[in-house]
Formats: structure tokens, C-alpha cells, sequence
């Protein structure tokens, strides 16, 4: 009778307590800095020496997503605008996809578009850049 009351008093401090709500998540000025501008229209496109090709694999990944039904699209293409923050020296330093309700296409075009930059940008000055592809699976 005693050991249960002591192992019901120890299963008893034992319990969850609900934690604190964690603290509100508060932007700092350096994640502001990567943040695009909210025009892209006025954003120079990418200094490519020369333009990204998309291949058949390439394309034919972003037509399966479509196949899938995770994407909304009624059409045989999609186009993805990507906001690409060049360091001085060319290197990227962020790429942010315009939304276009397909989250795996969005992020795919945004890796691509930074791998594509590696040793294929002329030198230009830092700052915002825009980088199209279009994905068209109808040819």
C-alpha cells in the first residue's frame, strides 16, 4: 500500500507539463537583407555567360509532379521566376521562387537555378538578379 502510494506520487510529478509557448520568432535585419524586393519586374535579369539548358530529365521530372496532381496546372508548360541574391564576387547567396502553387517545382527551379550559376555568371555588381525557366514538356 505504501510502494503504490510513493509510485502513484512519482508517476505523478512524472506527468507532462504543458511547455511555455516558444518565443515569437523575430526577423532579424541580415534575413531582411535576403529577402527580394517586392517588384521583380525592376529586377536585371541574370548575367549568364551562358543560358541554362533544360534538359529532357530535367523537365520530365517537373511533368511528373504535374501528372501527379500536385501541381494545378492545365497546360503542358510551366515557367518559374526565381529571385537569386548575387554576391560581389558572383557566387549566389539566396534563391527565393516566386510562388506558383507547386511547392516541389518551386524549390527544384530554385536549385537548379544556383547550381546552373557555379562558374557560368559574368562578373556583375551585387545585389538582386531574376532567372527564368520554363519547363514545357509538349515538345
Amino acid at each position: 500500500m505504501i510502494v503504490s502510494a510513493v509510485l502513484m506520487l512519482v508517476a505523478a510529478q512524472a506527468a507532462p507539463v504543458d511547455p511555455a509557448p516558444p518565443p515569437p520568432v523575430v526577423p532579424t535585419a541580415r534575413a531582411a537583407a535576403l529577402a527580394p524586393p517586392a517588384d521583380w519586374s525592376r529586377l536585371p535579369p541574370m548575367p549568364w555567360r551562358e543560358a541554362p539548358v533544360l534538359t529532357p530529365d530535367l523537365t520530365e521530372f517537373v511533368a511528373g509532379e504535374v501528372r501527379e496532381g500536385r501541381c494545378p496546372v492545365d497546360r503542358n508548360e510551366i515557367a518559374v521566376e526565381v529571385a537569386v541574391m548575387m554576391r560581389r564576387d558572383g557566387t549566389v547567396r539566396a534563391a527565393v521562387p516566386r510562388a506558383i502553387d507547386c511547392p516541389t517545382v518551386e524549390q527544384f527551379a530554385a536549385g537548379l537555378v544556383t547550381s546552373f550559376a557555379r562558374g557560368n555568371l559574368r562578373r556583375a555588381a551585387g545585389g538582386w538578379y531574376l532567372a527564368s525557366l520554363t519547363f514545357d514538356w509538349a515538345r
